[in-house]
């Protein structure tokens, strides 16, 4: 749930890299939520709960895109290419680029940094 609200805490930073857990994690959540609102207004018969699945989906929406240009980010290549259908997919699921580049520091070995300290 960290990564999730790390992600909404981060609303509209387009810039920087967000890891693939980051990505995924913000992902599962915002999928739950949303399928959940969704099954309970239909099972408990309230549609009101299916105009909150609707608030809350505009509500995540700049969130969401902006988790998945910096997910583009981390992997080297600009944003604009979540607009590309299949190719997306495939940098989602890909390693971070080691080190830094262009869009900042690697947030895996910033993570692996402060680990070390402890």
């Amino acid at each position: 749930m960290n990564w999730y609200l790390k992600v909404l805490q981060n609303y509209a930073g387009f810039e920087g890299r967000a890891r693939r857990k980051e990505y995924w994690m913000f992902f599962l959540f915002n999928i739950l939520i949303s399928y959940g609102l969704q099954i309970v207004a239909v099972v408990i018969d309230v549609p009101a709960l299916l105009f909150l699945s609707l608030i809350y989906s505009l509500g995540v929406l700049i969130p969401g895109i902006a988790v998945g240009v910096r997910r583009m980010h981390d992997v080297g290549k600009s944003g604009w290419f979540l607009l590309v259908p299949i190719y997306n997919l495939i940098l989602a699921c890909t390693d971070s680029e080691q080190g830094d580049n262009q869009y900042g520091p690697n947030p895996k070995s910033e993570e692996q940094a402060s680990l070390q300290k402890v």
